[in-house]
């Protein structure tokens, strides 16, 4: 003991070598948790230049309690800050490939509402307490720790702390510079795990995002296009027209984490999980698809598809749903067919609220949007999430419902992790005849059943559509591969970043396989049904891949469309909302009965997340049937008049909308 206090007192009584040290134990800590075993150790041996530098990130942070009396208090809170960025990385890297971000921190609610899909009742209650009993600790800590003894000497350490902070930035633009960091992480998992979770993740809260490109300009946007492709004021603005009848139904159908299991080449199954889909391939328009997200991120898959935009040109781990268009009304495929005629439709079985697709669907030009709140008897997987099937439903009534050509955008959850370490199915109709242990058996077993019933779903949906009396392309493909234990050894396509897609269609489109990555797929789509309209779809139809200036040009024009001055729609963005419609069968109350003190509501188009409503107020509601609710409190008879249904949703209870 004595020896302890005597190297306390020799080395670390000094505060500014206490963080230091500090700094380095808690980045060790940090990365072991973002790897397997011994992973911190290996990383800081490996790339002992790239550790210390986070290291020194942390240092740069600890260093600000030392002109506080309150030292210990604050080193405790900032230490509490990195621990808890290191454990919520660490924890989410088992359930998904993709690491924690800032991002994350944005989509807290949504976080929190899928807890119950990841965690069991028992783990969520010990992650409530766990965080109850930090704040009581912290209250308690600045209740009773103990203070600085004598005068801080503020004018010594501010200095030394804006030395430490400036160093810390010197040594960031030095070792950019070097290029042993980079700013731009074309795969997330890989830079965290090459540039540390510090760096990392601090990169993603400061870099969001389109950065304003070099030179930009009206000149230098108008000079991405050649005269000719303008409209005749000059503008990209689409100019509203009545041409729908000329084209097919257009459909897109966004699979969640839908790839061909048998690409995955540690595991063997005992019979094919996807032949219907292996025989679109075979017989329809198809190829690899590179994109955007790896085990998760469903939303910036479905962004790319629907503007033409890269996701790459944004900060990294951000979601655009989550920042520009939640706010920003912009251009979409779902507004330029609305400019040619089409009635626009959003489908998706799971949560409006999620992503904030209401809000964002409303922003990109979509008519309607049928959330899972908008759909009755939905049959829902062993983890609760809603089976794909109920879809078929959904799409061929969104086409009944409008007399023109429809497009309509359709994402799936069937799929969606996490995949349970415990067998759930009882009789599987595909069974793992091989896998490296009883757990990843167990997960991908659960994994190639909902696949397989996904596959069959794709079977139901296109012998409707052969039926359905109109030409129609499907659209179909795979949002990202699943999260599971995958490995570029382990996936056949190497890439972890590469699904496959396929387009359907019932009037004999020529076959044509061509390798796309997702913000190229709508274009080529277009193309093939010679529809060049769109400012970012003919921007790809125009222009070669492989050009100097393809991805500058169209990062500029990603800036000026959502960013910028709108240099390329004349000054000022032609957008706005939409004025979208929840659901495609409109929710109607037609009387209010009484029987005996009981009150009922008759109407149409109710589900099991319809509820009664009093100004504003949710009321005890039972779901009857799609025309008949009851209401299960008592109310002032003077204010039944006033009861509306609303749509709730089922996990933070907001109303999403109300009858009128």
């Amino acid at each position: 003991m004595n020896q302890i206090r005597d190297f306390f007192n020799r080395y670390l009584k000094n505060s500014f070598v206490f963080c230091l040290v500090w700094a380095f134990g808690l980045n060790l800590i940090i990365e072991t948790l973002a790897r397997k075993g011994l992973g911190g150790i290996e990383f800081l041996l490996n790339s002992p230049v790239i550790f210390l530098y986070n290291t020194l990130i942390i240092f740069a942070t600890l260093v600000i309690a030392t002109v506080f009396k309150r030292r210990v208090f604050f080193v405790t809170v900032i230490t509490a800050l990195w621990m808890s960025i290191g454990i919520a990385n660490g924890v989410i890297l088992m359930q998904r490939i993709t690491p924690f971000t800032m991002k994350d921190l944005s989509n807290l609610t949504d976080g929190i509402s899928l807890l119950s899909n990841y965690f069991s009742s028992k783990q969520i209650i010990m992650i409530f307490v766990g965080v109850a009993l930090l704040v009581l600790a912290l209250v308690l800590l600045w209740i009773k720790a103990p203070k600085k003894k004598g005068e801080v000497n503020h004018k010594r350490n501010i200095l030394a702390m804006l030395l430490v902070i400036a160093l810390t930035f010197g040594a960031t633009f030095g070792l950019i510079k070097v290029n042993v960091l980079s700013t731009f992480f074309g795969n997330l998992g890989y830079a965290y795990s090459d540039y540390g979770v510090p760096y990392c993740f601090i990169n993603t809260w400061l870099n969001t995002g389109i950065k304003r490109p070099i030179g930009y300009s009206e000149e230098s946007v108008k000079a991405i296009f050649n005269a000719e492709d303008y409209n005749e004021d000059g503008t990209m603005t689409p100019v509203q027209e009545d041409v729908d009848d000329q084209y097919p139904n257009i459909l897109f159908l966004q699979l969640e984490s839908f790839v061909d299991p048998e690409l995955f080449n540690h595991i063997t199954l005992s019979k094919d999980p996807v032949p219907y889909f292996r025989s679109l391939l075979e017989n329809y328009s198809s190829g690899k698809l590179r994109v955007p997200a790896c085990g998760a991120g469903t939303a910036n898959t479905e962004f790319e598809v629907m503007t033409g935009i890269s996701v790459k040109f944004f900060g990294p781990g951000e979601y655009p749903f989550k920042s520009v268009l939640k706010e920003t009304p912009a251009e979409s495929a779902a507004a330029d067919l609305k400019a040619m005629g089409f009635s626009t439709h959003a489908i998706h079985n799971h949560r409006a609220l999620f992503y904030n697709r209401n809000k964002v669907f409303n922003n990109i030009g979509f008519d309607t949007f049928t959330s899972l709140e908008y759909m009755s008897d939905v049959p829902k997987t062993p983890k609760n999430w809603a089976k794909d099937n109920i879809l078929v439903k959904q799409i061929t009534e969104a086409m009944k419902s409008t007399e023109g050509k429809d497009y309509i955008y359709t994402i799936s959850v069937q799929g969606h992790g996490k995949y349970p370490e415990e067998q759930l199915i009882s009789n599987p109709a595909i069974k793992v005849t091989y896998a490296p242990s009883e757990e990843i058996k167990n997960k991908y077993e659960y994994y190639v059943n909902q696949i397989y019933e996904m596959d069959q779903f794709l079977k139901s949906l296109t012998k409707a559509l052969e039926k359905c009396g109109e030409d129609v392309v499907l659209v179909i493909y795979g949002d990202h591969i699943p999260a599971l234990d995958v490995s570029e050894d382990s996936y056949d396509e190497k890439n972890l970043y590469t699904t496959q897609y396929v387009i359907w269609d019932n009037f004999g489109m020529e076959k044509k396989d061509k390798n796309l990555t997702t913000y190229q797929l709508t274009a080529e789509v277009f193309d093939r049904l010679d529809i060049h309209k769109g400012t970012v779809f003919k921007y790809h139809q125009l222009n070669d891949p492989e050009s100097n200036n393809y991805r500058k040009n169209l990062k500029t024009l990603g800036y000026d469309m959502l960013y910028g001055k709108h240099y390329i729609y004349g000054g000022e963005n032609p957008f706005h909302e939409s004025g979208m419609q929840m659901g495609v069968k409109k929710i109607e109350v037609k009387e209010v009965l009484q029987i005996g003190d009981k009150y009922y509501i008759k109407g149409k188009n109710f589900t099991e997340y319809s509820k009664i409503t009093l100004n504003g107020k949710v009321l005890k509601t039972i779901y009857l049937n799609p025309t008949l609710l009851g209401l299960l409190e008592e109310v002032d008879p003077e204010d039944v008049k006033d009861m509306k249904v609303s749509q709730i949703d089922k996990s933070n209870k907001d109303i999403i909308s109300t009858t009128e």
